[in-house]
């Protein structure tokens, strides 16, 4: 395989047969990485491709049409469970692989993958001399360039033809019939509140949460009101909890801690419109096509607001932002300055201007 992968490079024709992609980290970055999986698997249909990840951003992958196999790291287990995954990494002989995680430790699964070709991000854009284990670069990005069009750098960097920015995020019958079961009987439209972040520093505030949904209820002659879905992980009950207590008997529903990302994929398509913090989940309801509407302290959204939603993102003014800092010094003053009527506000701008579509896009599901 090695031989017959160096002949194809001799005549100028770069044709791998099994490709690694190295992005194990969050479920935003994978999600946003998913375009540039396609278009590897548009340009190089017989190519065998995996995908090493962290258990947490598997559930994205699992039965991905476009990918062959998921090598699991659990971090969690570290360092009994770096061993035997950089075994089985080995295992794979690959020729290729794209390293869209930029730090030392991706560098090192580079490394033992055994491959001939590592493509990585330049020394610029890179973290812990990871540039070091790349045998070549993609062109040095700008800091606030979106992610998802530094990950199709790669692609550019391999002269793959270009290709739609699409997701593939399919599901089983069985999962779209369970998911729908959570929200089965729930009023129209909905609006999917996404209550939290894996940063302290980004999450919005409940009192503030509460406002939204309470004036979003509210129906008027252009709109109905729009009924409120909490989605989070366990991890944020006290935050629905919190908001709940809010909301002086508007009604909602609080899914928090019962739904999987793979529940979410569902959800997301029967929401009229979403909203909350740079997240996972703001990633995936973008990825489903439902309008975001997202809120920004600690982070940029010129580099990580959700795909094909720019325009709906609200940034805090204020001198500190983007910090990138994950607790807050200043008690989350700029989200403080995002006020609930300018998220309203935003989301009815989303309704005018993206509703029709998802009403016909729903209506065929």
């Amino acid at each position: 395989m090695a031989c017959g992968y160096t002949l194809l490079m001799i005549v100028g024709k770069l044709t791998p047969r099994r490709i690694l992609i190295l992005l194990t980290g969050s479920i935003g970055d994978v999600i946003r990485a998913l375009p540039l999986l396609g278009r590897i698997r548009r340009a190089w249909p017989d190519a065998y491709i995996a995908w090493a990840v962290e258990p947490k951003s598997a559930p994205v992958l699992r039965g991905h049409r476009w990918l062959d196999k998921l090598i699991i790291y659990d971090r969690t287990r570290a360092p009994w469970a770096f061993i035997p995954f950089l075994m089985a990494i080995r295992s794979e002989r690959f020729d290729l692989v794209l390293d869209l995680q930029r730090h030392l430790k991706s560098g090192i699964i580079s490394i033992v993958a055994g491959a001939s070709e590592r493509l990585g991000f330049a020394e610029a854009n890179s973290k812990e001399f990871n540039y070091l284990f790349a045998t070549r670069h993609i062109a040095i990005q700008p800091t606030l360039r979106l992610k998802l069009l530094q990950y199709q750098a790669f692609g550019d960097a391999l002269d793959l033809p270009a290709a739609p920015v699409e997701f593939g995020l399919e599901l089983q019958p069985s999962e779209y019939e369970h998911a729908r079961k959570l929200i089965a009987g729930v009023p129209r439209p909905i609006v999917g509140i996404i209550l939290g972040s894996s940063w302290p520093s980004r999450i919005y505030f409940p009192e503030s949460i509460a406002a939204v949904i309470r004036e979003l209820a509210i129906p008027s002659d252009r709109r109905p009101g729009l009924f409120a879905v909490l989605l989070g992980s366990h991890d944020e009950a006290p935050l629905a909890a919190a908001v709940i207590k809010h909301l002086d008997q508007v009604p909602a529903l609080d899914l928090t801690g019962r739904t999987s990302l793979r529940d979410l994929i569902a959800i997301f398509q029967e929401c009229a419109v979403a909203f909350g913090p740079d997240s996972g989940p703001m990633h995936l309801a973008a990825a489903m096509g439902c309008p975001v509407v997202s809120v920004w302290g600690a982070t940029a959204p010129e580099r990580s607001a959700p795909w094909g939603f720019a325009e709906l993102a609200i940034k805090a003014e204020i001198p500190c932002h983007p910090c990138y800092l994950r607790t807050c010094p200043i008690e989350r003053e700029c989200m403080r300055r995002i006020t609930p009527e300018a998220v309203v506000a935003m989301v009815r701008r989303a309704l005018d201007t993206h509703a029709q579509g998802r009403v016909s896009e729903i209506a065929s599901i």
